[in-house]
């Protein structure tokens, strides 16, 4: 490598900053308790719930890819009318595929059941539950790409980096296997106030 490649290569990965690149990404920790809305909706549909992932590497998306994934957001959200599982079922956390209404679990579980249907991996679209700023429990789906963590959620049609978001994050579907949950180990290391 000559000088001038070498001096790029420092400005670069100074630009970019070493705290910045890894925030891109969650950490995940130990294995954690399973929301009971999924460990129900994982009796009724096993199979989603025990894929297993040897290579749970995250992709590198295709600029395709990336329209599909935002095209799937935006669609979805427009087309499942927000309403909750009080209103549709007379109980709380019931998790199901929506037809014209449903939470935010539901909007998650039809995003990640299309894009798995488009291609993706079950290790790389991962059902997060999150706490949205005013204390209110929130479910949105992440994307796991080599770029970073995206989020897709049925309260914004943009689809943003998971460190963009208002969220704090509490835990995820495990990559390794679709029925475990693990903790997120860095949420609270984002800043309060940075997002616009």
């Amino acid at each position: 490598m000559n000088k001038a490649a070498a001096v790029a290569l420092i400005v670069f990965a100074g630009w970019m900053g070493p705290a910045n690149a890894a925030s891109r990404f969650m950490q995940t920790g130990a294995v954690t308790s399973q929301p009971i809305g999924h460990y129900e909706f994982c009796e009724l549909h096993r199979d989603e719930c025990s894929v297993r992932s040897t290579n749970t590497a995250a992709p590198k998306l295709t600029d395709y890819g990336w329209n599909v994934v935002r095209e799937v957001n935006a669609r979805i959200n427009a087309e499942i009318m927000p309403v909750t599982d009080m209103e549709i079922y007379g109980r709380d956390e019931v998790w199901a595929y929506p037809t014209d209404a449903g939470d935010c679990e539901d909007f998650v579980l039809l995003k990640r059941k299309e894009l798995m249907e488009r291609g993706f991996s079950a290790s790389s679209l991962l059902i997060t539950v999150v706490r949205k700023p005013d204390g209110e429990g929130h479910a949105v789906l992440t994307l796991r790409t080599s770029e970073g963590d995206f989020i897709l959620d049925n309260l914004e049609n943009e689809v943003k980096l998971w460190n963009e978001t208002p969220y704090r994050y509490l835990k995820r579907q495990a990559a390794f296997n679709s029925g475990r949950w693990v903790t997120i180990e860095n949420a609270d290391e984002l800043l309060v106030g940075s997002v616009d």
